[in-house]
């Protein structure tokens, strides 16, 4: 509800000044009566008694009879006030112009400004508040006129919803001001803070010089931290509030929360919230991966509960999800596969840490809660560059991918990959997902390297495809005279079908990929073989990489001694060298998992591991 300036006129308390008040300006008793003072108490009599019309004939009598009058500025004012209190707005702010014109060294000027900007504040004009207030307080001297205009423009700035300028404005008026004025603006300017959102207050605590409004918001942003159940950052503002402002009237309620919240853990450390699309479209992916997470579960060797929520892979079940786990104080969440990007953003927003299994680009920028562990193509290429390049020796590459977002993706992250190692791309073609004879663009991709001046073949050709593609290219490499190049493909040429199709073509070819069920590893023995056991059926990458995130959760949670969120999420990033079933894992200070995959060459009939690169 907006302030009420029309019925403090209306009881004659209207404006204030540095001169006193158009009442004090004229003694009750006339010093010498002629017919100006009489004609000019006749109407302060008629304004007293509320009779406005009979007080409005007299005033315009006076001004008409005495235009130069001692009275005339004050017979002026009275008549401003009296339409402001009327709802007459454009005449009351006409008749305060004309105080202004014809009398501009009267002291009721300065009066008369600021009583024109709340005709505009009363009417609605808001904005011609915000607008036109500036020139008035060049124009006003007084303490009393700028405090008054700095709450009318804090007043109008709420009304137009722009919280931020209202606190600043009623900041500054709060220093202008004394008792009591000083209390009815700090009314004003708590109100304003409730409104804030918690970036606002920040905001205006990196600007404010003022410390008692600096106090104020610092207080208010703990609160606001509570009721958002940010526990560790309630008591880290709390605690600096105290210290900084031991004399601000709200420490002691500071101190009795503070006392209380150190109580209370943000989380419950044996809980975690697993978020997976177990119905839906995605379903095989998500009931592949839970498998994982529950033997990870088991072997963890403490009580831990885990919360599994079903996404159905639809993005508003997920931040249902992540609003539940909220509630249900889980210490971090594992998950989703699909509908990452909004379980990220509403477990960002609650400021709990989560560990998501998706590709999707730029999931961590989301915010420094968001966490991923999952195999990239950004890894594959970087494993794979690094290998030809370091190992085998190699620097000239051609890449035939298929025009689609798989294949564009993977052609242009290894061709930049290719050029930061210094090699370089002698050849580069796509072709149609559909097509099946590849003689053109095999020509096409050796005719591109011969005019590099080489007239030989590339050393190697990366093929980002799936097996069912792949499988048809590499036997017609041959078929166009193309020998002698090494093959490189992505996790997806992991497929006994590739071998079927490709036979002899493919030889030699090495991909990457996350998961080795027949590695040399102990420990991805020890894993296939309990995961047999409890499931009766050997794990794939998705098991495997559930089963990783998993356990690096859980024995975080089993390390930390902190009640916070924000500390486990800090422990989360310092975890460097992991050695799971997927290889060597550390998280970068971005939330992005870097991992060290694994190698593996086609011989024979088989996948065989390389044991660097």
């Amino acid at each position: 509800m907006k302030p009420s300036y029309k019925m403090i006129i209306l009881f004659g308390i209207f404006f204030v000044c540095a001169c006193g008040s158009v009442t004090e300006m004229v003694p009750e008793t006339p010093v010498s009566v002629d017919s100006e003072t009489e004609l000019f108490y006749s109407a302060e009599r008629m304004f007293r008694l509320k009779s406005y019309d009979e007080a409005l004939t007299l005033y315009d009598e006076y001004l008409f009879k005495f235009p130069d009058g001692y009275s005339a500025p004050a017979a002026l004012m009275r008549q401003g006030a009296i339409h402001t209190g009327l709802g007459n707005y454009k005449t009351a702010r006409r008749v305060y112009t004309s105080l202004i014109h014809r009398y501009p060294n009267s002291p009721l000027v300065q009066d008369a400004r600021v009583e024109a900007l709340v005709t505009f504040y009363n009417a609605g004009q808001y904005k011609q508040v915000i607008i036109q207030a500036p020139d008035v307080l060049k124009k006003v001297v007084s303490k009393a006129h700028i405090l008054k205009i700095y709450v009318l423009l804090g007043d109008a700035y709420i009304a137009v919803g722009d919280t931020i300028n209202a606190v600043n404005f009623y900041s500054s008026a709060h220093r202008h001001s004394a008792y009591p004025e000083k209390e009815n603006v700090a009314v004003r300017l708590k109100q304003a803070m409730g409104q804030l959102s918690t970036s606002d207050i920040i905001f205006l605590l990196e600007r404010l010089e003022n410390n008692v409004t600096r106090g104020y918001l610092m207080y208010h942003l703990g609160l606001k931290h509570m009721n958002e159940e940010r526990t560790e950052d309630a008591v880290s503002v709390f605690s600096e509030f105290i210290e900084r402002f031991p004399d601000h009237k709200n420490v002691e309620d500071a101190k009795r929360l503070l006392t209380k919240l150190d109580t209370i853990p943000e989380y419950d450390y044996q809980s975690i919230g697993c978020m997976l699309p177990l119905s839906g479209s995605y379903k095989i992916y998500g009931n592949r991966a839970l498998k994982g997470i529950e033997l990870a579960k088991n072997q963890a060797g403490f009580s831990i509960n885990i919360i599994i929520k079903d996404t159905k892979s639809d993005p508003n079940e997920a931040v249902r999800a992540v609003k539940e786990l909220s509630q249900e104080r889980v210490s971090a969440i594992i998950g989703p596969i699909i509908t990452a990007e909004a379980a990220a953003t509403e477990a960002q927003k609650r400021k709990i840490p989560i560990i998501t299994l998706t590709q999707k680009e730029g999931i961590t920028n989301i915010g420094n809660h968001v966490f991923r562990n999952f195999l990239t193509p950004k890894m594959q290429v970087k494993a794979i560059v690094a290998y030809a390049m370091n190992n085998l020796g190699l620097h000239n590459f051609g890449i035939l991918y298929p025009d689609e977002k798989y294949g564009t993706t993977f052609m242009s992250l290894f061709w930049d990959e290719v050029a930061s190692h210094g090699g370089q791309v002698v050849g580069i073609e796509s072709y149609r997902p559909t097509q099946t004879d590849f003689g053109g663009p095999i020509r096409n991709l050796i005719r591109q390297s011969h005019k590099k001046g080489r007239y030989a073949d590339p050393d190697a050709i990366f093929i980002p495809d799936a097996p069912a593609k792949a499988g048809l290219i590499i036997p017609q490499l041959a078929f166009y005279n193309v020998y002698n190049v090494r093959l490189f493909g992505t996790n997806l040429w992991h497929s006994e079908k590739l071998i079927r199709m490709a036979r002899k073509s493919v030889q030699g070819a090495v991909i990457p990929d996350v998961f080795f069920a027949k590695s040399y590893s102990q420990n991805v023995r020890d894993f296939v073989r309990d995961f047999q056991r409890s499931f009766g059926k050997k794990p794939g990458f998705i098991e495997a990489i559930a089963y990783d995130t998993a356990m690096m959760l859980l024995r975080t949670i089993n390390e930390s001694d902190s009640p916070y969120r924000r500390t486990l999420k800090d422990e989360m990033t310092r975890i460097q060298n992991f050695r799971g079933v997927t290889g060597l894992t550390s998280f970068d200070n971005t939330g992005e998992a870097h991992k060290q995959l694994y190698l593996l060459r086609i011989e024979g009939n088989k996948f065989v591991e390389l044991e660097t690169y």
